[in-house]
């Protein structure tokens, strides 16, 4: 069955249309639609309950906490000041991808994790096997409610409820207030826009949720749903586990070799990634030229009509004004500029390989 969310009678209460994801019954937009919610982050800011999110703490000894997250992730933590947040992997023997998440120091020796809603359980198992007894693990997600304000108006709105921000993107502070309400501020977020997600007990989350939207109203701030969430996340070419990476799909070929460290010592995954750090394919942006909408899923033609790839993700992007797409396409056609086709239901429709992020925040 289905979880809630601890805000989830507000969704249902305020016209949410409520979908199931990631296990939990979540808005996918409201009556503002995905179109309006999708351009009030870019220009002002939105509201997202992400409480579907999965975290967990490691805990021990710093050497103890090192040793651990350098075995079982992709990325180094050597370096990490107490409330920097890094992106990093985890990967199968094989190289493949099993989840891609965020490890925040919180203090030497306590490391804070948080995962995707859908691979809640398999990371928590994963982890756990893998860990040695000098470590522990701990699965702190029913204690905790998420909430994330993204778009520039956002550090506005937060420091109107007397919020001490973090300056710096991928960084947090743990012992944060917002309107009087305790919780960690993270400068992160899903949509490539300037933002925050707010960790704090579930029991604050409805009075913290009113309090922003009434601070925020003079700002433009909005509640928006999933559906925005997606096609904000897909603008900035922000990759997501099951369309653009999965435990098929390598960190060199996904794009995100920035977060796989190959001159660390030992992790799972590293033997099968040597050698492949160039990779046969690899994943890029398409413009759609033609007329029609791709999505995830669908076949890549070369000029010759030779299958060169899939399609991993794609719709219409509201703020940027056209259709686009991310694929994964075999290398040797995966240059800026080259002409492809996209197998829409059957019709071709022509595409152009072009850069990536689709959008980047001036």
């Amino acid at each position: 069955m289905d979880k809630k969310t601890p805000l989830y009678d507000w969704h249902e209460t305020h016209g949410g249309k409520i979908v199931p994801f990631g296990g939990f019954l979540l808005p996918v937009q409201y009556a503002t639609g995905i179109i309006t919610e999708h351009k009030t982050v870019r220009t002002k800011a939105g509201l997202f309950d992400v409480s579907h999110m999965a975290e967990f703490i490691i805990k021990g000894t710093e050497a103890a906490a090192l040793e651990n997250l350098h075995r079982i992730f992709s990325g180094n933590f050597g370096d990490m000041p107490i409330g920097r947040v890094r992106y990093t992997l985890l990967c199968n023997d094989l190289g493949g991808i099993i989840d891609d998440l965020v490890v925040c120091k919180m203090e030497a020796g306590r490391y804070y994790l948080v995962v995707n809603a859908a691979n809640h359980e398999k990371d928590f198992a994963w982890i756990q096997s893998r860990i040695d007894k000098n470590v522990t693990l701990r699965d702190v997600s029913d204690e905790t409610a998420q909430i994330a304000i993204q778009g520039p108006a956002s550090p506005g709105i937060l420091e109107k409820l007397g919020a001490v921000l973090p300056q710096k993107y991928y960084t947090l502070l743990e012992n944060g207030s917002v309107g009087g309400i305790k919780c960690i501020i993270s400068r992160t977020g899903y949509t490539g826009e300037t933002g925050f997600e707010l960790f704090l007990k579930p029991g604050d989350a409805v009075k913290m949720w009113d309090m922003l939207l009434e601070a925020g109203s003079a700002a433009g701030l909005i509640p928006c749903g999933l559906g925005a969430r997606d096609t904000l996340r897909l603008e900035a070419a922000m990759p997501l586990y099951g369309h653009e990476m999965d435990d098929t799909v390598n960190p060199f070929e996904a794009g995100l070799g920035s977060a796989v460290d190959m001159t660390k010592g030992d992790f799972i995954g590293k033997k099968a990634l040597i050698g492949k750090e160039k990779p046969t394919r690899k994943r890029v942006g398409l413009n759609i030229t033609g007329r029609g909408i791709a999505r995830g899923g669908e076949d890549v033609f070369d000029a010759a009509g030779n299958a060169r790839g899939k399609t991993t993700s794609g719709t219409f992007c509201p703020y940027i004004n056209r259709a686009v797409a991310m694929a994964l396409i075999e290398t040797p056609f995966a240059e800026v500029g080259v002409k492809l086709e996209v197998d829409v239901r059957g019709r071709r429709i022509e595409a152009e390989v072009c850069p990536l992020p689709f959008y980047k925040k001036k």
